[in-house]
């Protein structure tokens, strides 16, 4: 057992590469396996096709290192410089990730950085990726394969090494064996489209033979040009098709009017910022890219232990005296409850207290921990709970607010206005921005005016989001979960485009795609 223990150790001093597919373009389209590798990496090796929301995968603490691999359009990493990189960090007892667009095995030069790591007895894993191959297909409505209309499929690279010569395709065998129902997929063929394409038509393809061309595919700059095998190099330089884009040619590439299905999702083509904290943001993140939207994560805000527990430890101390227990975020709820196991306690120790929540997401939270809930309000809103409760049940009442450290004073005012015969606000957490992100990349994004809309929950993720970016809000749509925070986006120069008739994540987003398509955009207020 001693052995295997110093034998696990010395393996673990090693290191290990991870040669991992990042997937086509869309950053939910990485594998759980390939989520869960860039999870636990020390250092990540990312080409420039990964999308940088898949790099937020990756810990915090993980060192990155972008190796370019963009088609000749700017300076990369050498290919042995980088087989160098990855065998030295492992050495170092790392965990390494090679992250790649696509499939590492296809076209992904996976095989050689593979060889060099098996020649230096580096251990390595290769995690598989959705090659663009397939997916840019299947996003324009294009099926590989068809039992009427293709009984095989073919990929093969249109940037073959300029070294060997002649090319190693065997494009009269693969034409011919093409004209009777099969598929050719080609890849990185945009430099040298029209030249391919014609070697296609010399080799014996009918010109009329369907052919689709497909860009960014499964991203918001998804375009798709439809045409023939004749006259797709034309139609493709009408559109400013380039790099990188999967070319198709077979009568498969015909079914895409008819299957097309992409475009009619209510959001496509659209980039949608999400601002929440990232904890909360995913359920959000999830509903747009269901819709069809691009998103972006750029969290504002995140949460963090109160400055000081002694407000809250107080009340806790003495929470049997407390005739009702206001929570307003999900957030209050989680805090709290973690406070109370720190000090020994559970949710027993509420006793008589009365439970209110405001908003249906707090409510559903206290739900979880088998809180009953006595009073919600209609709107979600802290100057609606009065209604809820009642003027008669707050005279006389003692109440306590776990909440968030910086907040509005509407509620305790209130409830003082009204005769409360004490209200405790115990700081649960503070907010705080974010260190890091892709403040960089957001900025010129917003600068070149590629994000469709900024959604906001809060008026801390409006006053958070124009601190890191440096700029106020001026030409930038937004949309709002509440009035006060559509008004602090306002003040900052948003255009508020669209507000949800209830303030819930569920109703913004519901109004965003109403937003999108309506034609002509109008507030979610209507």
């Amino acid at each position: 057992m001693q052995g295997e223990g110093k034998e696990a150790r010395s393996r673990h001093k090693r290191g290990r590469v991870f040669l991992v597919g990042a997937g086509p373009g869309a950053s939910d389209l990485i594998t759980i396996r390939g989520a869960d590798v860039l999870s636990r990496a020390d250092v990540v090796i990312y080409d420039n096709l990964v999308s940088p929301e898949m790099i937020r995968l990756a810990p915090p603490k993980a060192e990155l290192i972008y190796a370019g691999k963009r088609g000749g359009a700017e300076k990369s990493i050498e290919q042995p410089e980088l087989n160098a990189m990855l065998i030295a960090h492992a050495r170092k007892g790392r965990v390494v990730v090679r992250l790649k667009g696509g499939d590492p095995f296809i076209f992904g030069r996976g095989g050689e950085e593979a060889e060099a790591l098996a020649r230096e007895r580096v251990e390595f894993e290769v995690v598989p990726g959705v090659t663009s191959a397939i997916a840019g297909p299947a996003f324009a409505g294009v099926p590989l394969t068809h039992r009427e209309h293709g009984s095989f499929v073919a990929f093969v690279t249109g940037h073959e090494d300029e070294r060997k010569g002649s090319s190693s395709v065997p494009w009269n065998e693969l034409v011919a064996a093409a004209r009777h129902t099969g598929t050719i997929v080609i890849l990185m063929a945009t430099a040298r489209m029209r030249a391919t394409l014609d070697r296609i038509g010399a080799a014996g393809l009918p010109a009329e033979t369907p052919a689709v061309a497909v860009q960014w595919a499964t991203t918001a700059a998804q375009v798709t040009v439809s045409a023939t095998l004749a006259t797709l190099a034309d139609a493709s330089e009408r559109e400013g098709i380039g790099a990188p884009a999967v070319i198709v040619v077979g009568e498969c590439a015909g079914l895409r009017e008819h299957l097309k299905w992409v475009e009619r999702t209510p959001l496509f083509g659209r980039t949608v910022v999400v601002t929440r904290a990232r904890a909360a943001a995913s359920v959000f993140a999830t509903a747009l890219r269901r819709l069809g939207a691009e998103v972006m994560e750029f969290p504002t805000i995140e949460t963090a232990p109160p400055t000081s527990f002694v407000a809250l430890d107080r009340a806790i101390k003495r929470i049997g005296t407390f005739d009702w227990i206001i929570f307003t975020s999900a957030m209050g709820v989680e805090s709290f409850v973690e406070r109370l196991k720190s000090r020994g306690s559970d949710i027993r120790a509420l006793g008589r207290a009365s439970i209110a929540a405001i908003g249906p997401a707090t409510a559903g939270c206290l739900a979880d921990y088998a809180i009953r809930v006595a009073a919600v309000p209609d709107e979600y809103r802290a100057e609606e709970i009065v209604s809820a409760i009642g003027i008669k049940r707050i005279r006389g009442k003692r109440f306590l607010i776990p909440r968030a450290e910086v907040a509005r004073e509407a509620l305790p005012e209130i409830l003082r206005d009204q005769g409360a015969k004490e209200v405790v606000v115990a700081p649960a957490y503070r907010t705080v921005k974010p260190k890091g992100g892709q403040i960089a990349r957001m900025r010129e994004l917003i600068a070149s005016g590629k994000i469709d809309l900024v959604t906001f929950t809060s008026s801390s993720t409006v006053t958070n989001f124009c601190e890191l970016i440096g700029t106020s809000g001026k030409g930038v749509r937004a949309a709002a979960i509440g009035p006060i925070t559509a008004a602090t986006a306002e003040e900052r120069g948003f255009e508020v485009v669209v507000r949800p008739r209830t303030y819930t994540i569920e109703a913004l987003a519901e109004a965003i795609r109403e937003y999108f398509l309506s034609p002509r955009p109008l507030s979610g207020e209507g």
